[in-house]
């Protein structure tokens, strides 16, 4: 159908029917838009030339790539985790596509920043820390407990507190100082769910589908990164931020989607061998249907946790803008896993995205 359509409709159709355009980021389908705008019968070149600059306005991020750039390359050299992935371009890239407005500097970079942290903990857990370890990991939440962690693991540790005390600082001043304790909880409690991964995987057990939800829909971080993008900005209230730490409705929602199209990733390229059961193959074994099926069923989940996210903003009149960061972050899990597949790990899937949104000017 979309071939009989005329130009630059069949490109929005085919788009579409890819990912739903309440599903795509708002600054990759505004390029898309501007490049098709003029073939519109309703065109307006003033209002052209204005997105245009709009957006080549926005690319002055660039200059707050290469501070935050210099930032990750010097947490890199002082932690020393070799087997991590460095995402240091791809985290800044994923906080962008929450917080992409020029007011949100402040914003952009304490979540980019907690986008890094997160990443080298599920790198440490999915890929070096035996048992043991992880469990010393989840145990240590002060400075005096350094001590306790395994050497490789230390100057880690310490970056991660020292990182939150310099975000609290940040805040201070907002008198927003209330915030890193909610964000401190939430990264605990997702250091105890990757950790119940671990003892899962050291004991080649394979758990109900629910119980794998239940766990994986908080280890997938979308739940603690709910907390920390609604404790910055604008959105700052103890009501969004206990609606976000209580992982109901739409920052459920978000943890689901992210599981879900991970694992969907994960499912259709091969697992690695530490990792543990999907959810797709949970439901395979609790169901003793196909793959087919099973990935199926999920995909049809993967809309209800988008009806979910709807919903909430007639439920939460007031919280609506907190819901919309959720959103816009459960929008980036649908660009990074689209077509099945995995767009951090292989970061080269984002290159051209990136580039496009910083380093390439629209001509005016």
């Amino acid at each position: 159908m979309a071939s009989d359509l005329k130009s630059p409709l069949s490109q929005q159709v085919k788009r579409a029917l890819k990912i739903p355009l309440p599903w795509t980021l708002k600054r990759i389908e505004a390029l898309n838009y501007i490049a098709e705008y003029n073939q519109e019968q309703a065109y307006n070149p003033s209002i052209l030339e204005l997105a245009r600059l709009d957006f080549n306005l926005l690319q002055l991020h660039l200059r707050e790539l290469k501070d935050f750039s210099r930032w990750g390359n010097t947490l890199y050299s002082i932690v020393g985790l070799t087997y991590s992935r460095d995402r240091i371009v791809e985290c800044y890239f994923w906080s962008y596509t929450v917080y992409y407005e020029q007011k949100y500097a402040e914003a952009r970079i304490i979540l980019a920043k907690i986008f890094v942290l997160t990443s080298l903990l599920d790198d440490t857990y999915d890929m070096h820390a035996t048992l043991e370890e992880g469990q010393k990991l989840d145990e240590a939440w002060d400075e005096n407990a350094i001590s306790l962690l395994p050497e490789y693991l230390k100057n880690y540790y310490a970056k991660l507190i020292s990182t939150f005390k310099d975000i609290e600082a940040e805040l201070k001043s907002d008198e927003k100082y209330y915030v890193t304790n909610y964000a401190l909880k939430a990264y605990q409690r997702l250091c105890k769910h990757y950790l119940q991964e671990a003892v899962w995987f050291h004991h080649n057990y394979i758990p109900s589908f629910q119980d794998h939800l239940d766990v994986s829909i908080i280890s997938s971080g979308a739940p603690m990164l709910s907390v920390s993008l609604v404790g910055t900005g604008d959105l700052v209230t103890k009501e969004a931020l206990e609606w976000a730490t209580g992982c109901t409705d739409a920052v459920k929602a978000c943890g689901e989607i992210t599981r879900f199209l991970d694992d969907l990733a994960a499912f259709k390229n091969g697992k690695s061998k530490m990792d543990i059961s999907s959810c797709v193959e949970c439901h395979m074994v609790e169901h003793s249907v196909t793959g087919e099926v099973a990935t199926a069923a999920i995909g049809n989940l993967v809309e209800d946790a988008w009806k979910t996210i709807n919903q909430s903003r007639f439920e939460h009149p007031s919280l609506v803008p907190a819901v919309n960061r959720v959103a816009n972050l459960a929008m980036s899990m649908v660009f990074l896993f689209q077509d099945s597949n995995d767009a951090y790990t292989f970061s080269e899937l984002n290159k051209k995205t990136i580039q496009q949104q910083f380093l390439e000017p629209i001509p005016i």
